[in-house]
């Protein structure tokens, strides 16, 4: 048995200023490098709006409202170049003005949800940085994991990369990540964490330079290389800069950023709630092929719980008679497996054996924009307003009001809204 972090919960998207979720809507085009960065930020939150977890702090979320965008815009820069450099991290954090704009951003997109961004970091943190020093890499990439996915093991971006660093299938079968019909180990936090730590180390290997290796995390290395071409030979992120890809330009200093407001967000008048983890998570080897049917029906778990704590096994199914694999359980359930563990395994056996399992593919995500198709509706709850409900499904006030015929902007519980 190996014990370690590996609860999933999530950041809450509910209300965040439409000014950076509705980027959804937007063609990549007409974006910024830093609206860009917001767009991967609140799409990897789309799937964790209604996580199981999330629902236990649904009445004790962080309100908010303590951010001073004006007294941070009055900041001399000299402050916060200081502030980065106190950090002592062997990556460089650089100060300029597209660092700056990046933390006036995740400090905004941070005010209503940076108490569960902490406690997500007392979930994985301890982990990562476990792995991250064991391959000697630097224990500020942490921070990566909230730029890449927002600390959802389950965030699949428009372009299929998955889990909490966003392995492409590809990059994470060369890192020994199993990619199948049943198993998606991009998904699985720990598997994931060393991958991430090995192709970091890996890229730092080849330019020696670390904000090069992040930047080669988001684009590739051909991508890099090229960009090094065109600038005529300059190996420096910030000489290579105008000659890289839009998003990439804004990966580091989006990285900086989060090291920035992850360390300072105190100085800025954010005071988030003390929330402690809902369930503590232990992990228990298989040796049999597992149904989680069985394991709910032994153990009395909820499904919710279950599929949350092992996002990696896309069937509800560990083909352990095939491979190496553990579960996670709340630790509370542990012994009850280990006891009712032959059991399970062969009601799961003659299970298999009458029904093969069947999985539906893997699909990237929607978008709130895109995810609509085809109309859908919602029923107004207590302290729901037509701002917070335009923002979660990706739409504007004005074409909800359109779409409801609402002439004011009163709306009342109960009332059910077409979204189209």
């Amino acid at each position: 048995m190996r014990c370690k972090y590996c609860i999933i919960f999530t950041l809450l998207l509910a209300s965040l200023p439409v000014s950076v979720y509705d980027v959804h809507s937007q063609d990549i085009t007409f974006l910024s490098e830093g609206e860009i960065m917001a767009r991967r930020y609140a799409e990897s939150y789309d799937s964790l709006l209604n996580s199981y977890y999330l629902h236990r702090y649904a009445s004790r979320r962080h309100g908010g409202g303590g951010l001073n965008l004006e007294a941070f815009d009055a900041l001399p820069d000299s402050v916060l170049a200081a502030r980065l450099a106190a950090l002592h991290t062997i990556i460089p954090m650089t100060y300029n003005g597209d660092v700056r704009s990046h933390i006036r951003l995740y400090l905004r997109v941070m005010e209503r949800r940076l108490d569960l961004t902490l406690l997500q970091q007392e979930t994985f943190f301890p982990m990562f940085e476990t792995v991250l020093d064991r391959y000697g890499v630097p224990g500020e990439l942490k921070y990566l994991a909230i730029v890449e996915s927002a600390l959802n093991p389950q965030a699949t971006s428009r372009v299929g990369a998955a889990g909490l660093w966003q392995f492409m299938y590809n990059t994470g079968k060369l890192y020994g990540l199993e990619v199948n019909s049943l198993v998606d180990e991009r998904r699985d936090p720990y598997k994931s964490t060393h991958a991430a730590a090995r192709y970091l180390r890996s890229l730092y290997r080849l330019y020696d330079d670390w904000a090069l290796a992040l930047a080669a995390y988001n684009c590739g290395p051909g991508n890099i290389n090229k960009a090094i071409a065109r600038s005529g030979g300059h190996r420096d992120f910030w000489r290579i800069y105008p000659y890289l890809p839009r998003e990439t330009r804004g990966y580091v200093p989006a990285f900086i950023a989060v090291n920035y407001v992850m360390n300072y967000y105190h100085l800025h008048g954010l005071h988030p709630a003390a929330l402690e983890l809902p369930v503590r998570s232990d992990t228990v080897h298989v040796s049999g092929d597992v149904l989680f049917h069985y394991v709910r029906e032994s153990l009395a778990v909820d499904s919710g719980a279950l599929a949350t704590l092992n996002p990696q096994f896309r069937a509800e199914y560990i083909p352990a008679s095939t491979g190496n694999y553990h579960i996670t359980l709340p630790s509370s359930l542990v012994h009850a497996f280990i006891v009712n563990q032959d059991s399970i395994y062969a009601r799961s056996a003659d299970s298999l054996a009458r029904r093969p399992v069947t999985v539906e593919p893997y699909r990237a995500k929607k978008s709130a924009k895109s995810a609509k198709v085809g109309g859908t509706s919602h029923v107004v709850k207590k302290g729901e307003t037509l701002s917070s409900i335009a923002r979660r499904y990706g739409v504007s006030v004005k074409q909800l009001k359109k779409d409801n015929g609402i002439k004011k902007d009163n709306i009342h519980v109960g009332q059910r809204l077409k979204i189209r």
